[in-house]
């Protein structure tokens, strides 16, 4: 029997890309750990990767060098395998809270589809994959990958405690703007610094968007978020926070010394911040909710894109 003509057992969780060929073709024994990893949702690793990327390509593009593709490769692998690690931390430590909430009771552990010592194990195996990537870099990077996964432990515990759980996931997926400019550069610098406060409040403000979907419930499960904290004044803070972000992001960019396709770059990624702003609001649909947040991956690409094309450039002219 053909993926397509076996039957639908295992339940599809309502962000999943419908028809996402990796849940179509997977057997129906790995379905629940595609879930579980949030390979059938990929805007979360984009969201992880891009950062790493565009601290990469403005490395390049300060150094007058051009990209360099195994690190873009590298950082991709890594992506995808710790934000399937950092995903399946969170529903291990949020299972009970999971199974409370609408959209998230059908994930595998909080249905029981996955047992927590199997999901333990799965955990596992994706860290020993980004480790082996980690490795693979110069040991100032390496050094700085190890303080990463401090951030990612305490992000599924200040939902309880802080309406600012989004700050937290932030300086987890924002890390990478750190680890692409290292990578490349060998050390810390000014711009690095300044693009990851960039990548910071634009994650604070994409999960808000997110967050949107969940309100009800989480005030029921006693869950914080900015989106609750927020409230009617949520499209103006999430203005605020790409406003941010862009000027960072600017900032990072004066400080290297780019300019011309990276400042067309910019200006992309700043007209799309307007676009999100626009159409946020307390009551937005959840699937506007959604398709908002998932959009920020055209958004990042656009940064990348400017800061790959002033790279290029710089280095073969």
């Amino acid at each position: 029997m053909s993926a397509a003509e076996r039957p639908q057992d295992e339940p599809r969780l309502p962000d999943a890309v419908a028809d996402h060929p990796l849940w179509r073709l997977a057997p129906d024994p790995l379905r629940p750990y595609v879930q579980l990893a949030r390979l059938d949702r990929p805007i979360g690793w984009w969201l992880l990767l891009l950062p790493c990327w565009q601290g990469s390509a403005l490395a390049a593009a300060a150094l007058g060098a051009p990209l360099n593709v195994w690190h873009l490769l590298l950082f991709f692998i890594g992506a995808v395998s710790m934000r399937g690690a950092g995903s399946t931390y969170n529903d291990i430590v949020d299972r009970k809270i999971d199974a409370k909430v609408e959209r998230t009771r059908l994930r595998p552990l909080a249905s029981g589809r996955v047992s927590l010592r199997a999901a333990i194990a799965f955990l596992v195996a994706q860290c020993l994959v980004g480790l082996g990537v980690l490795l693979s870099f110069n040991g100032f990077t390496i050094a700085l990958g190890f303080a990463s996964p401090l951030i990612v432990l305490i992000y599924p515990f200040a939902k309880r405690v802080t309406s600012w759980p989004q700050a937290v996931l932030g300086l987890a997926f924002a890390y990478g703007a750190l680890l692409g400019w290292t990578a490349l550069a060998g050390g810390l610098g000014l711009p690095a610094v300044l693009l990851y406060a960039s990548a910071i409040l634009w994650t604070i403000g994409f999960d808000t968007i997110y967050a949107l979907q969940d309100k009800r419930d989480d005030a029921i499960a006693g869950v914080r978020s900015t989106a609750l904290l927020f409230g009617a004044r949520v499209r103006l803070a999430v203005g605020a926070l790409y406003l941010g972000s862009a000027v960072f992001a600017e900032l990072a960019l004066l400080s290297a010394d780019v300019g011309g396709f990276a400042q067309i770059g910019l200006a992309a990624y700043a007209a799309h911040f307007c676009w999100q702003v626009y159409r946020t609001s307390e009551s937005a649909a959840p699937e506007t909710a959604l398709m908002l947040f998932r959009s920020n991956r055209d958004a990042g690409l656009l940064l990348f894109a400017g800061l790959a094309a002033q790279s290029a450039i710089l280095a073969y002219s």
